[in-house]
Order: C-alpha cells, then structure tokens, then sequence
C-alpha cells in the first residue's frame, strides 16, 4: 500500500429511530448501545492501528463538541482535529472540507470516510478491506464499501458490481447504485450474487474527490472553500465559517458525486456491519437468550419471547409480551412492535410538534466541565445534581430570576459569590442571591457532587450572564 490512510468520521446525525435513548443534545454514536465504549469510541478504536492509519480527523456538530473530545479522551485517541459545523449540511459539504482540509497538507492524501454510527464486528476484515480500497485509490478510484448481503434486506440501497479493477484483486468497477428495493427485487440481487449494501463508507483519494466535486457541485465547492478559508482556531476545535457553510448546498456525498461520477469503484467485504438504524437492529445483532429476548439493564422477563427491552434507570418487568421492543429512560418509556421499529422517528416528529422537549434533551445534559441532572420540577423552583469533574470549573456568571442554594455531598467545592471566594466540603452549603456574580469549581482530583436548588419566577437555561468561560461560550 503506497500510503497511510487519513480516517475522516463524520459525528453529525442526531439518530432520531434510536430515541429515546438517541436525542439531538446527545445522539446515537455519543451511546454506548453495543458495549460499554460508545458508538463514536468504537469507530475511533478502529482505525487505532498506527501501520495503516494517521491520526483520525472528526467532523462533528458543534453543540457536541466537548463530548466528542472528552470521549476520544477517555480512550486515548489524539485526533487530527476536530471539525466543527456550524449548521448541518448533511455529508458531501462535511467530506468536502475534510478532503480540502487534508490536501492542502498532503496532495497525495487518501481518505477514508466513516459514519461515527456503524458497528463493525470484525475489524481484521475491515482493515483488509481497507487496503483493497486504498490500493484502488491510488489508481484514481473513488471507492465505496459494498457489504455482502446475507439476507433480502428493503432498508438499504445496494450497489451493483461491474467489471474488475486492473491489478487491483478485490476492487470492482460499480455498474449502478439502486435504490432501496421491494422485497422481490432484493431478493433476486440476494440469489444473483453481484449486489452488495451500500454501507456509506468510502475511500477517496482527496483532491480527485474536489475535482470530481468541482464538476458537480462547483457551488458546493465553493462555499465549502469559503468555509475553511474563515476556519477559526477554538481552544482544540477548528470551527469553521458559519456563512458560507451555512449556504453549501444540503446534499449526501451519494447523491451529490457518486451517482455521478465515473470513477465510482467497490469493494465488496463482509465485516459483520450493521448501521444500527433502528431498534431492531440492536436486536438484531444482540445477544439473545433461549427465548430470543435481548436484555439490558435492570430487567426481568416471565413469557416474553423475541423482544428487546432495555432499562436505563429502574426496574423493568414484562410479562407474556412478544415480538416488542421496550425502552425506558429516566423520563420516558417507549413502547413498539419490532415490525414498526421505524416508526419511531413519526413519534419523535409528533413530540416536536407538541413543544415536548423529550426529542432534544435528556434529564442529564453533558458540559465540558461535567454535567447537570434535572431530579425535580416544581413550581418556582427545580432540584439539580450537578457533577464537575476535577480540576474543572463553571463559567463566573450571574442570573437575573433565579437564586440558588448548593449543598455539596462528596468533593470539595471552591465557591466564588460576589467578593469572596471559600471552600465548601462534603454536607456544607451556601445560598447565591439573583444578581450576584459566582462560580463553581473542583480544585480536587475526585468528582465533586452538590445537589442545586434554584428558586425564582423563571428557571430557564437561558437566564445566565457569563462574564468569563474557558471554554469560549462567553
């Protein structure tokens, strides 16, 4: 293989077939759905391997971003970088700043393109397969990974195999990209043995990807080049210009060059995939018993038979149910037959016309420092746990309708209230008034826990005034 490979993830969707574990604040690939890593984590990890991949590049949503880097720390994974959108523009904007971004380094560079999303079974294989596609993209393909499919699936697109590529064993021309089929024309591509899946994941050489790119969308391009020329350095973020991206054209890297280029080539792998696009996916892939239920968490079954039931908090007891999918959360339980497992995004889209917040937020909302968790909603006042990790610390900021009472119940806390500035350890509290500057940190090198009461006629997020943030959110 004449070169390492530049992995490029893309953390941008917000996974709404997974609510209500998935939600925009903290979507699908931030989860750990599968194993105790994250979806996000999972995909970082494999492409960890130093002989055939540089340091990966992450294009995430910006609202994400301390949790994207928090996790590859967590892991140990040093990123390239991490992109930052200011707006979704779905997937050929985000490869196209990417291939931008990495040829203006290295010419020659090849790219490989990876939902932060999709589970991978065997990473042996998709290394392999790896090196087939590279070795095609040194030769001037733009390659995409065709998965061998193993049943009559309805629910992907598939991508139809021509000719061999010279020298390149392994490799094959794509003959037609198809959309997803009825049930007898997917099985009929299952029987003829030259259809594969169309996984979304792709290696390209990264300026033949702005050249192709360049005769499709020229405006695209443009925008996109407008993007990275404002590219802003923030603490270890790369955010780009908002404008111009914002104008980019919203189109999927298929549609906007696959479809249309003829250097579209494939190279079909069985890797054990799955793009975990619904709960029926994880049932799926998951670990059955001998009645063909998947449990996790704090869950017990009595006659229940091929079902998925997840609990994330409390106790989940089902008796008799068959063929349903069970998830419940702190605040919300969902209920479905596996057979309309898709129908979960007709759910989330109902919620939202209702102005539930449900489909956005969960009770525990991540911030660099930590995160805060809503325990009671009362009126005119609310009830918070909030853990700051050590050596982190809160904006100074200040409220105009709210008072708060802080009792801490494990760490040491260091308080900043107006002028003076103490320490709090554990069962000792304070009371901060409306319209007085504060600040909480953790000068320890354990969690610091303290339960929050705010009290006050409006209780919003948005009743804050920072006047100092290390983490730039002034």
């Amino acid at each position: 293989m004449p070169h390492k490979i530049h992995p490029v993830v893309l953390s941008g969707g917000s996974g709404t077939r997974l609510w209500p574990m998935s939600r925009e604040a903290y979507p699908k690939q931030l989860l750990p759905l599968v194993s105790e890593l994250s979806l996000l984590q999972e995909t970082a990890r494999r492409v960890a391997e130093p002989t055939l991949f540089h340091a990966p590049l992450f294009v995430c949503n910006e609202e994400h971003r301390f949790i994207v880097a928090e996790q590859l720390r967590q892991i140990d994974i040093a990123p390239r970088g991490i992109v930052l959108e200011p707006v979704g523009r779905n997937t050929a904007p985000a490869v196209c700043v990417a291939a931008l971004l990495l040829a203006a380094d290295d010419p020659e560079a090849l790219m490989l393109v990876l939902p932060s999303d999709h589970v991978i079974a065997d990473a042996r294989l998709f290394h392999d397969a790896c090196r087939v596609a590279a070795a095609a993209a040194a030769r001037g393909a733009l390659v995409t990974f065709g998965i061998t499919p193993d049943r009559p699936e309805t629910g992907y697109g598939y991508i139809r195999r021509g000719e061999g590529l010279a020298n390149v064993e392994g490799a094959y021309r794509v003959a037609e990209f198809v959309e997803k089929p009825n049930a007898a024309t997917a099985r009929q591509f299952l029987a003829g043995g030259k259809h594969a899946w169309n996984s979304g994941m792709f290696l390209f050489p990264a300026s033949l990807v702005i050249d192709e790119m360049e005769r499709f969308e020229p405006e695209m391009v443009s925008r996109c080049r407008d993007a990275v020329a404002g590219l802003a350095k923030d603490l270890d973020f790369l955010r780009l210009a908002r404008d111009p991206f914002a104008a980019a054209p919203s189109k999927s890297i298929d549609y906007a060059l696959m479809e249309k280029t003829d250097r579209a080539a494939v190279v079909p792998a069985e890797l054990g995939w799955n793009d975990v696009g619904s709960w029926s996916a994880l049932w799926d892939i998951g670990k059955k018993d001998d009645a063909g239920n998947v449990v996790m968490g704090d869950v017990t079954l009595l006659d229940a038979t091929n079902s998925y039931v997840r609990s994330e908090d409390r106790l989940v007891a089902a008796i008799g149910i068959k063929d349903l999918i069970v998830i419940a959360t702190d605040d919300v339980v969902l209920v479905v037959p596996r057979e309309r497992a898709q129908d979960v995004k007709a759910m989330v889209d109902k919620l939202r016309a209702g102005n539930r917040t449900e489909p956005a937020f969960h009770p525990r909302v991540y911030r660099p420092w930590g995160y805060y968790q809503t325990v009671h909603d009362g009126d005119r006042f609310q009830v918070k746990r909030i853990t700051v990790k050590p050596g982190a610390q809160l904006s100074l900021q200040m409220h105009h309708h709210r008072a708060e009472h802080w009792i801490v119940v494990n760490g040491t806390a260091r308080v900043t209230c107006g002028e003076k500035t103490f320490l709090l350890t554990e069962n000792e509290s304070t009371y901060i008034p409306m319209f007085t500057k504060h600040r909480l940190e953790n000068p320890g090198k354990v969690a610091l826990n303290l339960i929050e009461v705010q009290s006050g006629g409006y209780l919003g997020e948005d009743d804050i005034v920072r006047f100092d943030d290390q983490y730039g959110r002034n």
